[in-house]
């Protein structure tokens, strides 16, 4: 097992930088999630990470050594694709096995760690199937048992649920995260579903645009956001935000503080509860409800235009362009500056 160490990490096709300058430190045994939105730079920095892409500036070390100049092979790193990428004439026993026999490693040895992979991933009973006789979940697991043989240092995972149905994901997602507790292997992991990130990581990374917008653990990025981009990537439904003219003259005194004009206040939907209008932080004409059972998803909009979202454990009574008011407790309130984007 081993760390990662990135320093001044920089990815350019020709003139065009596409990463700038990413510093990141990735303890022994961490599972961390590269999160953002499709084209941010997470896939190419873990391509990086596995010597897929070069790096145009910067280093990356594993453990001690800097990989550099190191090929993929032998960075002691294994990559989980978004494509099973599976050999469909081999069976399951031989996908897994390929890579060992190219290596030249003991049949005897190879036997080993592909029995031990496939107890671990519960997939013993289907080593003698070919590919096309798996299901997509199965396959998965296929790959990521291609991964395990390998022993390396560092698992990488680049969207590998992303083709699997909602179901599958969330069960597969639940293996991979039992994988790691039994493994206790570095793992990066890359995905755009905060979900994932948030139920997976020991440490989320999330980018924007070729950079680091914020490092921390799950709950430091959902309740201390450093900017307003992650306060709106981080939680589902994400945050509401509103300005001076959107809030009525009560929710100065309900938050304990002045709106200024350079103020976006952030509320979470699922920390907005009904209230009269003489306490309210925020009102709203309504528009939708989404009734999910457990709970509701209330679509309302402000006077002032600006569309909101509040999270109800019941629909709410009123007729739908009726006026509803919400408060919230003065310290689950997130105030960002208007010109930088940064927590205020």
């Amino acid at each position: 097992m081993a760390g990662l160490t990135l320093r001044d990490v920089r990815k350019s096709y020709g003139d065009v930088q596409v990463m700038h300058g990413v510093d990141l430190d990735i303890e022994d045994g961490e599972f961390v999630v590269f999160v953002g939105p499709s084209g941010c730079g997470k896939s190419t920095l873990l391509r990086m990470i596995a010597g897929l892409e070069e790096i145009s500036d910067g280093s990356v070390a594993i453990g001690e050594r800097v990989v550099n100049d190191v090929a993929a092979s032998k960075r002691g790193v294994a990559m989980v694709f978004q494509t099973y990428a599976l050999y469909p004439h081999m069976t399951v026993y031989k996908n897994m096995a390929f890579g060992l026999k190219q290596a030249k490693t003991d049949p005897a040895e190879i036997k080993r760690r592909v029995d031990a992979a496939a107890d671990i991933l519960q997939i013993t009973d289907y080593l003698d199937r070919s590919p096309r006789n798996l299901s997509g979940g199965q396959r998965q697991r296929v790959a990521i048992g291609r991964a395990i043989v390998r022993d390396p240092d560092v698992f990488l995972f680049d969207e590998p649920l992303s083709n699997l149905d909602a179901a599958l994901r969330v069960q597969t997602r639940l293996e991979i995260a039992r994988l790691h507790q039994r493994l206790n292997t570095t793992m990066i992991y890359v995905t755009h579903d905060q979900v994932e990130a948030m139920t997976l990581a020991d440490k989320i990374v999330v980018l924007r645009d070729g950079r680091i917008e914020q490092v921390g653990s799950p709950i430091e990025l959902y309740e201390r956001p450093a900017n307003a981009f992650v306060a709106q990537f981080i939680g589902s439904p994400k945050m509401n935000f509103f300005e001076t003219a959107d809030m009525p003259a009560s929710a100065a005194a309900v938050l304990g503080r002045e709106i200024g004009a350079n103020d976006q206040v952030g509320l979470r939907p699922e920390h907005l509860t009904p209230a009269d209008a003489g306490s309210a932080v925020i009102q709203g004409k309504l528009e939708l409800v989404e009734n999910l059972g457990e709970y509701a998803l209330v679509h309302l909009a402000t006077a002032n235009g600006t569309e909101f979202i509040a999270k109800t454990e019941k629909p709410p009574v009123e007729a739908l362009g009726e006026t509803l008011s919400f408060t919230i407790k003065p310290e689950l309130a997130h105030y960002f500056a208007k010109d930088t984007d940064l927590r205020a």
